[in-house]
């Protein structure tokens, strides 16, 4: 419309040239150059053409010049609006900063990870020694690993040996505290396999930049869901995993007859296990005149004697009753048994053999246990060490398999129950290529296990042909290792000799460097450890009431050597090892014997 108006005017009436005020104007207006001389030209042009030229470079100078205004106008808009935000964002940072609670949320920041990673490549349920074991084994094979271990502890990854043996035997009023003691050689160390500093805090697992090892603890895995690799805790969080460790252990058994008796009874009990309970019963033997302690094997016979050394110093009872012939009467023979029980009552316990728990109640302020041949014994508080339950709960939500005969989780002999799912430790029912199917519940065999199972997690995909050892110390002065299928049922032969002053688990430290001797030990091969020719005896049943110094016993099975006992022998278990493993029958086992130098002074 404009256009046409314009036009319609300049055919009625001729315009005349723009003069220099125009041109100034324009100039003022910073209208382009090239408008200004195509002015100047439409000024200067033919009579035909005057008027129509200078009506279009007014037209194209004010379009140019509306266009620029605009532009203008709209970017110092923006600015103003781009200021006006920032600004608000700043005092709102400033509030936020001033504000009561910043302090709280300022050290929350960090946390915007939630606290349980939904998604971890290697999972391991369970906080014990395998589990570390394990987790140690995939970072070696793997440095860039992310290893999440759930652990129903409230503690980090510990070892249990020195619940029932070196802790007891401090002299440091606060070991329950520092749970740091002096091993057999003098060298202390703590109970735990690492401290904090080792381990990556769980939320941050998934983001640090070499992987690591977190631990989630007080935590319950309560539900798995094999197919979708997931598995859910009992706080309601999920995780999802690539490759599973099953490392739950066992729950300490109890008695029916105690779990019968009523709360009183139940208040008055210790089931041993965790570090807790030595806690627990450290501070309750400081404050009861009698403990009864009822199992007749390692843990039971362990803490009879560590509780006995104190019944010398502080006036208290310690009584040990088991239905068996004598201390260790399940693994060793009769004789070794009937010596190893006179040992425990020379540390100052009442040893009760052949005692069988017929009922539990209270009485007054006593509790009064009730034998099934009619003796009672009163006493202030009973320790039961009567044998480990696996954990296998888990095999019902996972549809595992679990073992009729041994119980825990059937594996094979790669210790795998499904394709990306493994169990070590307690809690494993695995295939030994030579000893056949077994379930062991010793620290060496959660080192091993786990470790195995960390390995072929990796991809290693190793059988497990190590055969564990486990150890049991009366003390810093008599200690016994052993290796494969011990069974006091079983035919034995011993040989024995007289001990020396280097012949006690506190000389074995010294020599080895480490308290817990599976360490040093599972890392060996015969060929490593040095053997000398000497003459020996023929080998005998020991007289009743000999002193055995230090011996071997081995046990059979259709004449071939399937357990050996090392009596006050250390650091010679790869030798045994070698032995089960050749799986030969040997005719003279005295022959046999001289491997383990033990007529050496």
């Amino acid at each position: 419309m404009l256009c046409c108006r314009l036009a319609a005017l300049g055919a009625r009436r001729p315009l005349r040239p723009l003069g220099p005020a125009a041109g100034n104007l324009l100039q003022r207006w910073n209208v382009p150059i090239g408008l200004q001389m195509s002015r100047q030209v439409a000024s200067s042009d033919v009579p035909g053409g005057k008027g129509s030229s200078s009506v279009f470079a007014l037209i194209m100078g004010l379009s140019t010049l509306g266009a620029g205004v605009y532009v203008y106008k709209t970017l110092r808009e923006n600015k103003e609006r781009f200021t006006s935000r920032v600004t608000t964002i700043t005092a709102r940072s400033q509030e936020n900063a001033s504000s009561p609670g910043a302090a709280s949320q300022g050290s929350a920041a960090p946390e915007a990870h939630p606290e349980v990673p939904s998604h971890v490549p290697f999972l391991l349920i369970g906080g014990g020694t395998a589990a570390f074991a394990a987790a140690r084994s995939i970072r070696a094979r793997d440095p860039g690993a992310r290893v999440l271990i759930v652990s129903e502890d409230p503690a980090l990854p510990y070892m249990r040996p020195p619940l029932s043996k070196e802790l007891w035997f401090s002299d440091d009023p606060n070991v329950t505290e520092t749970l740091r003691f002096k091993q057999w050689n003098g060298k202390e160390r703590s109970i735990y396999f690492q401290p904090p500093s080792f381990y990556v805090p769980a939320r941050d697992l998934p983001f640090v930049e070499n992987g690591g090892v977190a631990v989630l603890c007080g935590k319950k895995v309560v539900h798995m869901d094999v197919r979708g690799n997931m598995v859910k805790l009992s706080d309601g969080s999920q995780i999802s995993y690539d490759k599973c460790l099953i490392a739950t252990g066992g729950s300490p058994r109890n008695l029916p007859a105690i779990e019968r008796a009523g709360k009183d009874v139940q208040q008055r009990l210790t089931l041993f296990r965790k570090v807790e309970d030595f806690k627990s019963l450290e501070k309750i033997s400081r404050q009861v005149k009698s403990i009864t302690v009822i199992g007749g094997g390692f843990l039971g016979s362990e803490l009879a004697c560590a509780l006995g050394r104190r019944a010398r110093t502080r006036g208290l009872e310690v009584i040990q009753l088991f239905p068996e012939n004598g201390n260790m009467g399940k693994i060793l023979p009769e004789y070794l048994s009937n010596w190893t029980t006179e040992k425990v009552r020379r540390e100052g316990v009442n040893v009760m053999p052949n005692a069988v728990v017929k009922s539990v109640s209270v009485s007054g302020n006593r509790l009064v246990i009730k034998l099934k041949d009619g003796r009672k014994v009163e006493t202030d508080h009973i320790v039961a060490a009567v044998g480990l339950e696996p954990n296998v709960e888990l095999a019902k939500s996972a549809g595992l398999e679990v073992d009729s005969d041994f119980g825990g989780f059937r594996v094979n002999a790669e210790l795998q129950a499904r394709s990306n799912i493994w169990v070590a430790g307690d809690a494993a029912c695995f295939y030994d290529i030579k000893l056949g199917r077994r379930r062991v519940e010793h620290h060496d065999h959660a080192v091993v296990s786990g470790r195995l199972a960390g390995e072929n997690m990796t991809g290693a995909a190793k059988p497990y042909w190590h055969q564990s050892m486990f150890w049991s110390d009366l003390g810093p002065d008599v200690g016994y290792e052993a290796i494969g299928l011990v069974d006091s049922t079983l035919p034995t032969v011993g040989v024995f000799a007289k001990a020396t002053a280097k012949d006690t688990p506190k000389s074995a430290t010294e020599q080895s460097g480490t308290g817990i001797r599976s360490e040093s030990e599972t890392e060996a091969e015969a060929s490593e450890v040095p053997t000398s020719p000497s003459a020996s005896p023929t080998p005998r049943v020991p007289k009743e009431g000999e002193d055995y110094g230090k011996g071997v016993v081995f046990y059979l099975r259709d004449k071939v050597v399937v357990g050996i006992v090392l009596w006050n022998i250390f650091n010679r278990m790869p030798i045994a090892r070698k032995i089960i493993k050749d799986g030969e029958e040997h005719a003279d086992l005295n022959e046999v014997a001289k491997l383990f130098n033990i007529h050496e002074d």
